[in-house]
């Protein structure tokens, strides 16, 4: 039997974000679904497994909501589900930084399709930075990436002060696992006075999905939070 592990997120105002809790959590509980829900003030952050069929019946039952219409969903097929059980957290960040929820909606870097990507990291004026932790850039990584040597993305801010100039570095591009992290990274240098900013659409995930590493650039494993991995393909 053939599972899928659903993986998405929204940067998204939800000033209601607490009163989504109860009812998400019947329906996902009622379907058999299990995995993590992260809700905040900024948005939503979901890693979710069952069958196919299942979760398309909670994606379209969210998307009644105008907030949640058109999600991108990155899809892994497992043999086995990842996820013990199913929780929904309520949070002050979707995705820590520990700077609170940052405007993101007002202000993010430019996103950058797979196929978009490899042209613009080998340009010479561009600064490539991983927002991964430490031990997941030890597994692998983009060609040329700076290793910001963090043990988590709340020490993210602290080091891009030290280390990114905006009359020095005029373009940065970032990426990350999934896209979450560039993201709000992103963001987060925008607000700094960064004005040339870029982040990979779906993170590592995607890329891998779409292009095949076709041109080698990236090099290594990436590592999943529920411990999958997906290889160099």
């Amino acid at each position: 039997m053939t599972l899928s592990v659903y993986s998405f997120y929204r940067f998204v105002p939800l000033p209601d974000f607490e009163a989504l809790r109860e009812p998400w959590l019947k329906l996902c509980n009622d379907l058999k679904i299990k995995g993590t829900i992260l809700l905040a003030e900024e948005g939503l952050n979901a890693s979710l497994s069952a069958e196919k069929s299942v979760l398309d019946q909670f994606m379209q039952t969210i998307a009644a909501d105008e907030r949640f219409k058109d999600l991108r969903i990155i899809e892994n097929i497992v043999t086995e589900i990842p996820f013990k059980r199913m929780f929904i957290k309520l949070k002050r960040e979707i995705v820590n930084m520990g700077l609170g929820s940052l405007p993101i909606d007002a202000k993010r870097g430019a996103y950058l399709e797979a196929n978009e990507w490899d042209d613009l990291i080998q340009q010479p004026d561009v600064v490539l930075v991983d927002t991964r932790n430490d031990f997941e850039v030890e597994m692998g990584t983009f060609k040329g990436a700076l290793d910001p040597k963090t043990t988590s993305f709340t020490k993210f801010p602290e080091w891009a002060n030290k280390n990114l100039n905006p009359a020095k570095h005029k373009k940065v591009a970032m990426f990350c696992t999934g896209g979450i992290r560039c993201e709000k990274s992103t963001s987060y240098l925008k607000a700094q006075g960064f004005e040339e900013v870029y982040h990979l659409k779906g993170g590592i995930l995607q890329y891998l999905a779409d292009t095949e590493n076709k041109n080698g650039l990236w090099q290594g494993e990436c590592f999943v939070f529920d411990d999958r991995r997906v290889a160099d393909l």
